[in-house]
Formats: structure tokens, sequence, C-alpha cells
């Protein structure tokens, strides 16, 4: 009995290194596999993207597919930033800052005649979905021609100036009784319920959206419903550099492939999108972006394939910035972009 005891013992000692022994040698394999699949792992690319503006549905599909590791997946570790007070994404792109941004056709290629390096990858939206917004008690309806004698808000740009007074000529209305003032960033419904102005420019999918989620009574003239007056562009768009597609062609095939498969998860599920934007963009407002959301995402691949463009809406946008004066001739125009990038 004490031998069998002793044997016991030596047994449940022997077992016992074995075991711990086993142990090592399985924490050892265990992360010598995880080095080595970490060294499998190809090496992720710092890359930055400017928004045009604050974080808004307009950029679901580029957060969904940062929130989804889409980016990582193509071997892209992506920061998004938002532009300076006196640093746009044109800018920020043709100086090596940044190595994609979102920007407009109306900046771009302004941008371009003055020998920035910057070009479009891809249109977010296949029309343009900016208006005019206004309080219905103010008079102004859908019809431009109710634009006459009223007050428009803006930037001070030529290019609103024009837009508007073509819009007000086509309606029947004299583009000369409008009244353009400065105004910068405000709060347009309250400073429209104040009276201090009776239109302004905005995205019916954001702003239009959030007047109306607030109870406004509102109206508006939408640009795209007027194409026979002023031409379509694209707004906003996907920007990077010249130097960059020659340079590194790779890296804007794998960001587009990853933006591409973001906003085509988007359309699919509009929610999931705006969840990821939320996550990531926190302080934004839950029940405008998940209406916005549902509003835009039916838009993204309205042409068929996400961010595909057509020169049918960029040379007559490009001929029109001439005739306003904004562009000398239509030179920008040449290498303003390129559909090489849309995934197929």
């Amino acid at each position: 009995m004490k031998n069998n005891k002793k044997w016991l013992q030596t047994a449940l000692k022997v077992g016992a290194v074995v075991s711990a022994a086993a142990l090592v040698l399985s924490g050892c394999s265990a992360d010598q596999k995880e080095a080595e699949a970490n060294q499998s792992k190809p090496e992720l690319t710092p890359v930055t993207l400017m928004l045009n503006w604050t974080p808004n549905s307009h950029h679901a599909g580029i957060y969904y597919a940062k929130e989804r590791g889409l980016y990582k997946d193509a071997g892209i570790d992506l920061k998004i930033i938002e532009p300076g007070a006196d640093l746009g994404a044109d800018h920020a792109v043709a100086r090596g800052r940044v190595e994609f941004g979102i920007s407009q056709a109306e900046s771009l290629l302004p941008a371009r005649a003055e020998g920035f390096d910057v070009t479009t990858i891809a249109t977010i939206l296949k029309d343009n979905d900016s208006g005019l917004l206004a309080l219905k008690s103010s008079g102004i309806m859908a019809d431009p021609k109710s634009l006459e004698n009223k007050t428009y808000a803006g930037f001070g740009g030529a290019l609103e100036t024009e837009i508007i007074s073509k819009l007000v000529e086509c309606g029947g209305g004299d583009p000369s009784t409008v009244k353009f003032v400065d105004v910068g960033n405000v709060d347009a419904l309250a400073a429209m319920e104040q009276k201090r102005f009776d239109t302004t420019w905005v995205f019916e999918g954001w702003s239009g959206v959030e007047a109306k989620l607030k109870g406004k009574d509102v109206a508006t003239v939408n640009f795209s419903d007027h194409k026979n007056c002023i031409p379509n562009w694209y707004t906003p768009i996907i920007v990077t550099s010249d130097k960059l597609i020659k340079e590194n062609s790779d890296l804007v095939k794998r960001f587009m492939e990853a933006t591409s498969k973001g906003y085509d998860a988007v359309v699919k599920d509009p929610d999931a999108g705006s969840a990821a934007l939320l996550k990531l963009a926190p302080e934004l407002d839950e029940k405008l972006v998940y209406e916005a959301g549902r509003y835009y995402a039916p838009k993204f691949k309205q042409q068929g394939k996400f961010g595909e463009m057509a020169a049918e809406d960029w040379t007559p946008f490009t001929e029109f910035l001439v005739k306003a004066g904004m562009l000398k001739d239509n030179k920008a125009l040449e290498g303003a972009w390129t559909n090489d990038f849309i995934v197929k």
C-alpha cells in the first residue's frame, strides 16, 4: 500500500511537471502562431481624408467602412478630419497635407485653374441635392419666380448670384429685384423666423430634413428640378492628387474599393450607415442622422455604380462657370475627373 502511495505521489508530481511543460510549450506555440500571423498581415498605410464640412449623412458610407474595418481590410489606417478655417480639402490635397478629400465641383475647377494639383475620383451623389430653403410664410414656393423681391442670404459667392439670378429669369421673374446679403454660417431657420432674410442655400437631405423634423412649414426650390435652366453639377465629390495617382495608384484603388463597399452596404441598410456615423461622430443629432440617412441611401448609386461620373454633367457646368466669369476658359476641366477607380 505504501509503495502504491509513493507511486501515486510520484506519478502526480511527474504529471504536474509534464502538464506544466505542456502548457508552457502550448503557450509558446500560441505566441509563435500569433507573431507569425501578425507578421503575415500587411502593414497598414496611414491615410488622411479631409471632409468638406462637419460629418453628415453624405459621409455615411465612409464612416461605415471605417467603423466596420473595411479600410483596415484594404491595408489602410484611415484618419478623418474636418476642414480648417483657412484650408479646405482641395488645397489640402494639392499641398500633400492629406491624401483624399471631400470637395465640390464649384471649388475644384477654380482650384485647378489656379494650378492646384487636385482631381476627382468619384462623386457621392449623381444629382445635386442642394437648393433654396425658405419658410412658406415668406411667400416663396417651388416656383423660382417667387424669389422676386426677396432677400437671399449666403456666403457672397459669384456662383450663388449666378445660379439664383438664372433661376428667377427662367421662372419669368426679374433677377435684379433679388437682394443678396452675406451672412456666412448662421442658424438659418432662426434668422428667417426673425425676418433677417427670406431664403438660403442648403442641402435638402440635411438642412431640409432638419427643418421638417423641427416642425417648420418650409418650401424648397430644388436645383435638380430645374436642369433645363441651370446645369447639374457634382457635389460632394471625392478628390485626390494626380501626384498620388501616379506614384501610388494601388493605394487610390484600395481606398476606393473600401469606400465603395461602405456605400454599397449603406444603400442596402441605411440605418447601419447611420449607426456607424453616430458611433464615430456622437455629437450629431440622432434623429436627423437616421432620417437623412434614409433620404440619401437610394441616391448613392442612382447612376448604377457608386461614384461614376459623366462628361454630360462636367462640361455644361464648366461652361456655366466660364459664362459667370468664375473661370477664364474650360482648360481646368482637362484631367479634372476620372472614372478609372470606380469599382466595376
